[in-house]
């Protein structure tokens, strides 16, 4: 008979604060809150349940849920347990990217068309086989917009027109900006909650999921509005130039690298902290992806 666990309930306005209350959970127990562990797994591409699973009355820590956080734990070049221990908690509970590290089982960009597309590793980068996952071009176009207010104090042009910058100085692509009411190859805004990309990928508000960005050639790169933007971050913001360029990587073909912290391509980051430096890594994954090596 499993263990039957009432959790605590969360008050710290982290959407994932949750699972901080899931510490020391294993297979065997029914705990209550479980069911959002599955929720978060199945969003990020660790577990791949019967859409029609009802996820408010399964609180059944399971093989099925075992093995998907053992999944998670490899994945980040953590110890795996399948257990929820303090390093596996602590490191579900940090803001992070959106993009699903990966789909149906597979280590790729989430997306929101259902091409079939081929996957293929090299060194330590994993991106798409040519085709619709990969731009046919190397001149790209972008636009700006929100359905939320963005700060002036953000400069936001400035700050997208760096960040693009930083892939072209590596890579075949230029990138340039074009009038909001012209059709673009990329389209960039900053939008609230649910904002026409389905339920699945609806921003949570602050600490949560602060952007994602779809591969070629949809586009779309969205910041959740709710976050605390910065170009200057202190403690509690988030630096728009370090996740810009984040979210550009996924634009251009290239999925997370959960295994290199360093890595602009990492899954998570970091209120306060500024990335904004393409690594060895990340320039070695962009120039393969387009044979520009």
């Amino acid at each position: 008979m499993p263990t039957i666990i009432q959790s605590k309930s969360t008050g710290s306005g982290n959407p994932f604060g949750f699972i901080q209350h899931l510490e020391g959970c294993h297979k065997g127990q029914n705990i209550s809150g479980l069911h959002d562990l599955k929720r978060y797994l199945q969003k990020f591409g660790y577990l791949n349940y019967d859409r029609l699973k009802n996820y408010e009355k399964d609180d059944e820590f399971d093989d099925t849920l075992e093995s998907a956080i053992k999944k998670y734990q490899q994945n980040h070049h953590m110890n795996v347990t399948g257990s929820l221990d303090s390093n596996t908690v602590n490191q579900m509970m940090k803001p992070r990217c959106g993009v699903a590290d990966f789909v149906n089982g597979t280590k790729q960009n989430h997306h929101k068309h259902n091409h079939k597309s081929g996957f293929h590793t090299v060194g330590h980068y994993q991106f798409y086989f040519p085709g619709p996952r990969r731009w046919s071009k190397s001149r790209l176009t972008y636009r700006f917009d929100s359905s939320a207010p963005v700060p002036a104090s953000l400069n936001l042009r400035s700050v997208i027109q760096q960040s693009f910058n930083r892939w072209a100085q590596v890579s075949h692509f230029t990138f340039q900006e074009v009038a909001e009411n012209l059709d673009a190859d990329i389209v960039i805004g900053f939008h609230r909650g649910s904002h026409g990309d389905g339920e699945n990928n609806r921003f949570d508000g602050p600490q949560g999921v602060f952007a994602h960005a779809f591969a070629p050639t949809v586009g779309d790169c969205h910041f959740d509005a709710e976050e605390r933007w910065s170009i200057n971050p202190g403690q509690y913001e988030l630096d728009l130039e370090s996740v810009a360029v984040h979210e550009i990587g996924h634009l251009l073909g290239l999925s997370h690298e959960s295994g290199k912290p360093d890595s602009i391509m990492y899954d998570y980051f970091e209120y306060g902290k500024i990335k904004r430096e393409l690594t060895a890594d990340d320039i070695q994954g962009i120039r393969v992806l387009y044979g520009l090596q």
